[in-house]
């Protein structure tokens, strides 16, 4: 039996007559840009989210730079982020007109480690971006503090994070502004491109709203230079299918970590990213370290699983990035951690035996033979 690391076909294989039906729906009104089914996404996915607004656009990346924007960067401003995140994060900065400063990664949760934030902040820093990496919120308490006590805004990065919870907060609802994508490999995911900008200032929201039409506040009236940013019809469509399964989908990536970390814990070669203090995740990803990176991928695919890596190269030991001078050390946690991460198979709709059949394959790789999970040993029993 092999395991993808992914299994889209799955989800929409149970959701197929209701996404035909909303397919069909709008082919026979002909309604395929913004309208009432966008705007019921809108207030459905805000309400989710516990916010006052939401703003669909066209993409994840849209998201970030239409709320960078509302947050009025202008040339010469700096934003500090994180270096182990996808080039959205900081390409959407830079296409605002910022420059990206970089802070390292705390070794258990690979998130932001607010204690390197004010060593980093200049006289031109005015924003953080902290990452909810992987479904698990960032330390969102003392990056706030910090960013209060220095004038700065704080814009969330919550692309893979719908639906968790910090210290009793939703992810989304602790910056000024947050960004969330919908491709369609995160929790909720469109059947194409798609994203959102979240908040509780109406203006920003607004504003984010005429950006992503072209500037303009009525049609041919451009207040602005904008961008063809809009939330597609359809894909709206499908999301509001989505959104009413998300809580379930969430529950189960939860109960699939849990089954994880209980075997990896006699596994000590295999080290799960830890969870931040008081929150939830939701698990977008499933990712561990482990020695011997390439060669556990390489035993993986030929059991006929499926890994991946978020991500293999840091930002600012990319090519893109060569510009900011940043060398090799300069960030030394990030930089480990991506020559040890390995992301295992997570999909809500994964069995047992395909979870087993990862953890077995790890442990036949570390310890020479598979390790019986307890589930294996109490049929055993049973017999």
């Amino acid at each position: 039996m092999s395991v993808p690391f992914l299994d889209l076909r799955a989800q929409h294989a149970a959701l197929e007559v209701d996404l035909v039906a909303a397919f069909r729906r709008l082919i026979s009104t002909a309604s395929f840009v913004g309208g009432p089914e966008v705007e019921a996404f809108e207030r459905e996915f805000a309400a989710f989210c516990h916010v006052d607004g939401a703003v669909g656009v066209g993409s994840g990346t849209d998201a970030l730079r239409f709320a960078y924007l509302a947050m009025g960067i202008k040339p010469g401003d700096e934003v500090i982020t994180v270096p182990n995140t996808f080039i959205a994060t900081t390409e959407a900065l830079t296409q605002a007109g910022a420059s990206v400063r970089f802070v390292d990664v705390l070794p258990d949760t690979l998130l932001m480690d607010p204690a390197q934030l004010t060593a980093a902040i200049t006289p031109r820093t005015v924003g953080v971006v902290p990452v909810h990496l992987y479904g698990t919120p960032a330390d969102m308490d003392p990056i706030l503090r910090v960013a209060e006590r220095h004038g700065l805004w704080v814009v969330e990065d919550a692309a893979p994070a719908h639906g968790a919870v910090y210290k009793g907060r939703l992810a989304g609802t602790m910056g000024a502004m947050a960004a969330f994508s919908f491709y369609p490999g995160k929790n909720l995911g469109a059947c194409g491109e798609a994203g959102a900008v979240t908040s509780g200032d109406a203006g920003r929201l607004a504003f984010v709203r005429k950006l992503r039409e072209h500037g303009q506040a009525q049609k041919y009236y451009h207040d602005v230079e904008g961008y063809n940013g809009r939330l597609d019809t359809l894909q709206a469509a499908f999301l509001r299918i989505k959104l009413g399964r998300l809580e379930q989908w969430n529950a189960a990536r939860r109960a699939v970590a849990g089954q994880y970390r209980e075997r990896l814990a006699d596994l000590s070669d295999v080290q799960p990213v830890a969870e931040t203090a008081g929150t939830v995740p939701v698990y977008h990803l499933f990712v561990v370290r482990v020695p011997h990176r390439d060669r556990v991928r390489e035993f993986l695919e030929s059991r006929g699983i499926g890994t991946g890596l978020h991500y293999p190269l840091p930002l600012h030991l990319q090519a893109a990035y060569r510009h900011l001078g940043a060398r090799a050390g300069a960030f030394p946690v990030a930089e480990r951690a991506a020559g040890e991460i390995v992301s295992l198979p997570m999909f809500p709709e994964m069995t047992s035996d395909q979870i087993e059949q990862v953890l077995d394959a790890l442990a036949e790789f570390f310890l020479g033979r598979p390790q019986p999970s307890s589930a294996a040993i109490d049929r055993a029993l049973a017999l």
